[in-house]
Parts: C-alpha cells; structure tokens; sequence
C-alpha cells in the first residue's frame, strides 16, 4: 500500500512539475511562412515551441500564389510573419499585416544581396574564395528582375537562421536558451552540408554547367562552383530564336539531363530534351526535407555533370540521375 501512495505521490510531483514549468505552461508559438524550406528552418530552431502555417501549399506555383481563406484565418493567431522575399510577397504582406496588426513580419532575406535573373550568365569566381558567382549579361540591365531563390545556398540560410532565431527569442524571451541551443545546432549542421557539398563538387572535372528549365539554382550554383544555364528567361519562356541558339549551345556541350522542378508544367521541357536526346531530371527546390533534398540534387548534378565529361559510363550515369 505504502509503495502504490508513493508511486502515485511520484506521478502528481511530475505532473506538477510539467503544469508550472514554463516549458509546459506556455502556449506555443504560432508563426506562418511563405514556404515549406522555411518551415523546415524554422522548426530546426524552434522545435517544439513552434507551430508552422505554410502559405505555399505542397505543388503549388509560388510566384502567383493566391491563399486560402482558411490560411487569412490562421494569420490572426501567428506572432510572426517570415517572408523572404518570394513574388506573391509583394501584393500579400500588406495584406497579411493588416488582416493581424499584432502579427510582426520578419524579412529573412535582409542582408543578403540578391542575383539578378538574366538571361544568360557569364562564369566569374569570387577573388580569394575559390567560389563562382553569376552576373547578369550588359544586355540584360533593362527592369532587372532579383532572383528570389536564396533557400538553396547553405551559406545564405545561415543568415536567415539568425533572423529566425532572432525574432523567436524577441517574442518568447522566456525560452532563448532552447532557441540558442538549437540554432547553433542547426548552424553546424548547415555547416556540414556547405562542406560536403563543396567536397561532392570538388571531384568534378571539366565543364560544370547544369541546364535547368526553370533558374532556380543560381545560388547553389554560386556556393559550389557551378553554372546554371536557364531556359526561362527572367522566368518567362523564352522566344523561338532564343531558344534555337539554346538548343544548339546545348547539342555543342552536349548536354545530357534538363533540370525541371515539379510545380511547372514539364512539356515544353520535354520538347527540349527530345530535340537535345537529353533526359528530363526532376530537381525540387520547394521540398521540405531541405537538407536531403539538396543532397539528392547535388547527387543527380553531379552523376549529370561526369556523364558529360566522359567519366561514367552512359548506364551508369542513368541509373544515378534516376
């Protein structure tokens, strides 16, 4: 008898324990992104504490997203707004802060400079990096369009981790050390990945140039050295005469594999890899499984790249960019 009132002493000191500690006491914190990649940030740093509405449902076309009347309703609960500085941003966020006044809106892209969209763009390396940057043709400086993309590069997540770190400890002050603990856990995973992707590039020789359909990957492209070649222009299809002069750049460095992400339609892609004889890889880069999504892709530019070097075998190369 003794031992069962004392088990059960034990179980009401622990369940009251958990209904005074802070940790269990406060309600969490509701946030909204534009993104499932930010949401995958945002939970890396706020863990449990956090609850994530992602505005940019899964499938769904970013740049002219228009949201639910069910995701309006949940901005009236989140204490924070992260934008990052996706199209759809500009006519929603003044919106979205007038439908939730308390709400505040973080731009996670602050601080970082953004790549223009061009058309064609020329391979130049950072001086006393090693690394490639990509800047826009002279014949491409009329309405400059930025390139919004800059959850792909590792390098420049790290900056939107500290934003989200940031703003997390301002509205729940009273759990900046596990906020603190997991950001700088998240910064060392992201500086693993940096390091591995650089390690996984470094073995490829040759040309480095990755044709995609959509330019997503300028900023991946530019932490690792490589050049993406786009065939939207400025994220519009490009004229017949642009294209020709594409194909026909593409069939002189033959090229082996065009890029598409999943949210756009893949047939004129598959036009173009069928004059090309090229495969049609998909490349995701609004997967929310970050980190082993840029892995994969990573993998499949690569296996791309060494087929068209002549290091792998035709078979061989196919079975990987499958």
């Amino acid at each position: 008898m003794k031992r069962i009132l004392g088990i059960i002493g034990l179980i009401a000191g622990v369940l009251g324990w958990m209904v005074l500690s802070p940790a269990y006491c406060a309600a969490p914190v509701e946030v909204t992104v534009s993104i499932q990649p930010q949401r995958y940030f945002v939970e890396k740093i706020g863990g449990e504490r956090v609850v994530v509405t992602v505005m940019v449902e899964p499938g769904a076309e970013p740049h002219v997203y228009d949201p639910k009347p069910r995701q309006m309703a949940s901005l009236t609960r989140s204490k924070i707004y992260f934008a990052l500085g996706v199209p759809f941003e500009d006519v929603w966020l003044p919106k979205f802060a007038a439908a939730s006044p308390g709400m505040r809106v973080v731009h996670t892209e602050a601080g970082i400079q953004k790549l223009p969209m061009a058309a064609h763009d020329h391979h130049e390396e950072r001086p006393g990096t090693g690394r490639a940057h990509y800047s826009s043709s002279p014949h491409e400086h009329h309405l400059e369009v930025l390139d919004p993309h800059i959850w792909l590069s590792p390098p420049l997540v790290m900056i939107q981790a500290r934003h989200i770190f940031t703003a997390l400890v301002q509205v729940d002050p009273g759990h900046r050390a596990l906020y603190e603990q997991n950001y700088r856990k998240f910064l060392d995973e992201l500086a693993i990945l940096d390091l591995d992707l650089l390690r996984l590039f470094g073995e490829v020789s040759g040309r480095r140039e990755v044709m995609v359909f959509h330019p997503a990957w300028a900023y991946f492209a530019s932490a690792y050295g490589l050049q993406q070649t786009p065939i939207e222009i400025e994220g519009k299809e490009p004229r017949a005469a642009n294209l020709k002069h594409l194909i026909e750049h593409a069939r002189k460095n033959q090229v082996k594999a065009l890029f598409v992400q999943p949210q756009f339609s893949a047939t004129t892609a598959a036009v173009i890899a069928e004059a090309l004889g090229s495969q049609v890889i998909t490349a995701d880069p609004m997967a929310f499984d970050w980190a082993r999504n840029l892995r994969e892709v990573a993998e499949k530019f690569k296996a791309a790249l060494q087929q068209e070097s002549g290091r792998e075998p035709a078979d061989t190369a196919r079975g990987k960019l499958g």
